[in-house]
C-alpha cells in the first residue's frame, strides 16, 4: 500500500477566486491517488473545499495578522509536507519543510492578462487548464436535493445577484430571458426554474419568479450554503448570472453558464468554458465615469435582453450538439 501523500494547499480567501483556482486542486485529486490533503482558507473560502476526497483537515484562517500567520505555522510545522501549493503567494509556505513548493506570484506589469483559470494552472505548470470543479459529500447533496425536490423536466438556474450595484443587471431582463427560455416553444419549455443567491438578493428573486407559474419556481437564496448552493446547480441545464459568486459556483459545478458584463473583466473572470455577453461599451468606458469601480450607479442598464437571450439559446444549441443523449431535454430547441 502507498504511504500516504501529505499536500498541503492554501486557498484565496476570497471565494470567488477560490474557485476560480480550484481546478488546480481537483487536478491533485485526481492525478495523486495516495494524497492526503491539509486545506486552508478563509471563513469564506475553507468551506468550499470541505467534501475533497482526502481532506485530512480543514483549517480556517479567521484574520491575517501577523500572530494569525504564526498560529497557523504552528498548526502546519509538525508535518513534512510532500508538496505544498501556494495560491496566495505567502511567506509561510516558504518556512515549512516540504519537498515540493508551488506558489503563485503576481504576474509581470508587462506580461498580457490572461483568465484567473489559467493563471492558477500555472502554478503547477501545467500543459492543460484544469476546469473548476468542487466536490460533493453525500450530506451537502442530500440538503440540495431536499429543497429543490424530485425534479421532471430541465432546470434553468438564475443568480441575479452581485456584491456591488454596478455589476447588477436589472431582475426585469433577467425574467424576460427566463420567460423566454421556459415558455411555449422556448429550449427549456415546461422546466422549472432555480433561483440562487443570499438573503439580500430576495427582491431580485420575487420578480424573476413571475417568469413562470409558482408550481415551476424553487427559491434557494438564502437557503444553501455555497456549497450546497453548487449541488443545487449541478442539477441545471443551464444557468444565467452577472459577475458573482454564484457564476462561480454554477462554472465549478459543470453547468453550461452565460453571464452579463459591463464594469468589470470578463477576459479574467468570465464563465471558464461558458459564454460571456456584455452590452456597447467596453471596460475602459466605464472607468472614465468610474475611475475606481465602486461608485453607486447602476452599470448595466445598455445590456438589453436579446443578445442574452440569443447567447443562451446558443449555448444549449451547442450542448444538445456535444451531447446527443440530452435531446430528450432540450428537445424543443
Amino acid at each position: 500500500m502507498n504511504k500516504p501523500f501529505p499536500i498541503l494547499y492554501i486557498a484565496e480567501a476570497d471565494a470567488e477566486a477560490a474557485i476560480l483556482s480550484s481546478g488546480v486542486l481537483a487536478y491533485l485529486t485526481d492525478s495523486v491517488p495516495n494524497a492526503v490533503f491539509t486545506v486552508v482558507g478563509s471563513r469564506a473560502s475553507a468551506p468550499l473545499f470541505a467534501d475533497l476526497p482526502g481532506l485530512e483537515r480543514l483549517v480556517v484562517l479567521e484574520r491575517e495578522g501577523r500572530l494569525d500567520w504564526i498560529g497557523l505555522w504552528n498548526q502546519l510545522r509538525g508535518t513534512d509536507w510532500g508538496l505544498i501549493v501556494d495560491q496566495r503567494g505567502s511567506q509561510i509556505s516558504g518556512r515549512l519543510r516540504r519537498q515540493k513548493r508551488a506558489v503563485r506570484v503576481a504576474p509581470e506589469p508587462t506580461e498580457d492578462p490572461v483568465h484567473a483559470v489559467v493563471e492558477a494552472a500555472r502554478v503547477l505548470q501545467l500543459d492543460e487548464t484544469p476546469v473548476p470543479r468542487l466536490f460533493f459529500g453525500e450530506e451537502t447533496r442530500a440538503a440540495a436535493d431536499a429543497l429543490i425536490g424530485p425534479v421532471e423536466g430541465p432546470v434553468l438556474a438564475v443568480g441575479p445577484g452581485v456584491d456591488w450595484i454596478g455589476k447588477r443587471w436589472p431582475a426585469e431582463r433577467f425574467a424576460k430571458v427566463a420567460a423566454a427560455l421556459l415558455g411555449d416553444g422556448g429550449p427549456l419549455a415546461g422546466g422549472r426554474l432555480l433561483i440562487v443567491g443570499d438573503q439580500a438578493d430576495r427582491d431580485a428573486a420575487h420578480t424573476i419568479r413571475f417568469a413562470v407559474h409558482r408550481h415551476r419556481v424553487i427559491e434557494a437564496q438564502g437557503k444553501l450554503t455555497p456549497l450546497q448552493t453548487a449541488a443545487a446547480l449541478s442539477r441545471a441545464n443551464l444557468y444565467l448570472g452577472a459577475d458573482s459568486l454564484w457564476t462561480q459556483l454554477a462554472v465549478a459545478a459543470g453547468v453550461p453558464s452565460v453571464a452579463v458584463f459591463g464594469p468589470s473583466d470578463e477576459t479574467r473572470v468570465g464563465p471558464w468554458s461558458g459564454r460571456s455577453v456584455r452590452g456597447p461599451r467596453a471596460l475602459e468606458d466605464f472607468r472614465v465615469i468610474d475611475p475606481g469601480l465602486n461608485q453607486h450607479i447602476q452599470h448595466m442598464m445598455d445590456l438589453p435582453v436579446e443578445p442574452v437571450l440569443q447567447t443562451a439559446r446558443d449555448l444549449l444549441a451547442q450542448r444538445r450538439a456535444e451531447t446527443p443523449e440530452a435531446e430528450t431535454a432540450d428537445e424543443q430547441l
